[in-house]
């Protein structure tokens, strides 16, 4: 008798194990044979798991192929942790809003400038097809409603007002000026205030309803259920007190976000983000998308990586003082990238940095994102109250001062209008802890895919039927983090390959497609 003749092929091993693994991730998400399955309660086409930009893109995409789409949400209102971010989408490479505000910009510079600034190892054929249909990506995001405006700002950080397109990461920051020619990418719509992540789901959730997407909320996600082969055949579905098993008869699009609110894997897997302030997603974000995928023999993926996040500014002008570690050594340009910085304080120095300021560059009003831990007239006594070490913090001044007085920093070649001495009282140091800051964070580790959102075994081979898109996957977004759009940028762009691969799947079992979903609920919720 063959091995496979006796159930021990290789995919069938690879789930039992897989099913093992899962179980250390998440209670409850164990897959389950199709056998074991009596009947369907429903039957769909395409099951989207998630409905942040991730599960929406999905959805839009499968549904106008012709595929009908059920959409799942495990919390009472749709929209996910994309409802709660700024809605940026990082695109270049010469989108219509850059030549419209006459920006030049290349294919070639923003993926030199992603591959250089982001951590080692990329997915570099991601990162190329997402550079080279970002300008298509965005005007499909035009197309579905969400509103931008023809407005450019410069100033470091995120809109207040309603511009639209703005420098939104670490091009402008050394080393990264240098990998790539800097252009503003960040596109967010535009609307005052920080609600772009709202006002984007705002559209692409109307969307999805108005094309026929079937949604249901306070629906969760619990197992996938698995053919004898490895064909992901649907999910076993809890809503309220009912367990419902739904058919899948495209595929399932695990978009079911991060793990940020499982204390559990993130002790285990990020212990590096468990201590940051403030976990930053909504409360579904716990990790069940990711522990479904590696039950059915998905390939998990940097695990430990995340959005650390210490937002110094606004104003500008705190970034002409310096951030210091525990030796009160400088360790980082303090211009870069607001999730560079709280990459190096969370994962390289212990969770635990200060900003030293001067009368020029403290903060002008009431600030509730870090607290003055100390103040005094001499850098020698702010150094004595914080507790660093002897003589340290006055020769980093001393140090700084002496190339600032011409503008320069040869350590980390800020920008020069961000350097100048620090001098004149009073000295202030504030805290940059993660426990003790405004320290957002979220995670970026996931389920292998490839480029079409196929969920990678780790045999290397994709799981027939199983997609996966936003968090729940290690995608585009690496630690360090390097410019704000490119998670929602990745989630809507590889949300809608997701929705688009699943419809072209098919198998010779499955049963002629017939409209609608047999479905008892609304259409939208």
């Amino acid at each position: 008798m063959s091995r496979q003749g006796r159930g021990l092929n290789r995919r069938t091993l690879l789930t039992g194990l897989a099913a093992t693994a899962a179980a250390t991730v998440a209670a409850g998400t164990a897959a389950v044979p199709r056998s074991s399955v009596k009947s369907w309660d429903l039957v769909t086409d395409v099951l989207v798991a998630g409905s942040g930009s991730a599960g929406a893109s999905a959805a839009i995409e499968a549904r106008q192929a012709g595929a009908d789409v059920l959409m799942i949400e495990a919390l009472p209102k749709l929209g996910g942790s994309s409802a709660m971010s700024g809605g940026v989408v990082y695109a270049g490479g010469g989108t219509s809003l850059q030549r419209a505000l006459g920006v030049s910009d290349t294919v070639e510079d923003m993926y030199n400038f992603i591959v250089a600034a982001g951590s080692p190892h990329p997915q570099l054929d991601k990162i190329q097809l997402y550079c080279e249909q970002s300008a298509e990506h965005f005007d499909w995001l035009l197309e579905q409603g969400v509103p931008y405006t023809q407005k450019l700002t410069e100033a470091k950080g995120l809109p207040i007002g309603d511009e639209s397109l703005y420098y939104s990461g670490n091009e402008l920051a050394w080393p990264s000026r240098e990998a790539a020619r800097p252009a503003p990418r960040g596109h967010v719509p535009g609307v005052p205030g920080m609600t772009g992540g709202r006002r984007l789901m705002e559209s692409l959730l109307p969307r999805a309803s108005a094309l026929g997407v079937t949604t249901q909320t306070s629906t969760e996600g619990r197992q996938l259920i698995v053919e004898s082969d490895g064909r992901i055949a649907g999910m076993l579905l809890t809503s309220g007190d009912q367990t419902l098993a739904v058919r899948a008869r495209r595929g399932v699009v695990l978009a079911c976000g991060g793990f940020i609110h499982n204390r559990e894997m993130l002790r285990q897997y990020a212990p590096e983000l468990y201590d940051c302030s403030v976990p930053w997603g909504n409360a579904g974000d716990q990790g069940r998308g990711i522990a479904m995928g590696i039950a059915a023999g998905g390939e998990a993926l940097r695990m430990h990586q995340g959005f650390a996040i210490a937002p110094i500014y606004p104003p500008e002008n705190v970034l002409s003082g310096i951030v210091v570690n525990a030796a009160a050594q400088r360790f980082i340009a303090e211009d870069s990238y607001h999730g560079m910085l709280g990459d190096a304080i969370a994962y390289h120095q212990g969770g635990k940095a200060w900003m030293i300021t001067d009368e020029g560059s403290a903060y002008s009003f009431h600030q509730d994102n870090f607290v003055s831990v100390a103040e005094a007239g001499t850098i020698g006594d702010l150094a004595q109250k914080v507790g660093f070490p002897s003589g340290a913090l006055q020769h980093t001044v001393a140090y700084y001062n002496r190339f600032a007085a011409n503008a320069a920093d040869p350590l980390f070649r800020k920008v020069a209008k961000f350097v100048r001495p620090i001098q004149g009282p009073p000295y202030r140091a504030w805290d940059l802890s993660v426990t003790n800051a405004f320290f957002p964070a979220h995670t970026f580790g996931g389920l292998h895919t490839n480029a079409d959102s196929q969920v990678i075994s780790s045999f290397g081979d994709p799981i027939p039927g199983l997609y996966a898109a936003g968090r729940t996957v290690a995608g585009l977004p690496t630690a360090p983090y390097i410019a704000s759009g490119l998670s929602v940028g990745d989630c809507t762009f590889f949300g809608r390959r997701a929705g688009r691969r699943a419809v072209s799947y098919t198998h010779l079992t499955l049963p002629t497609i017939t409209s609608g979903c047999r479905s008892r609920w609304s259409p939208y919720h």
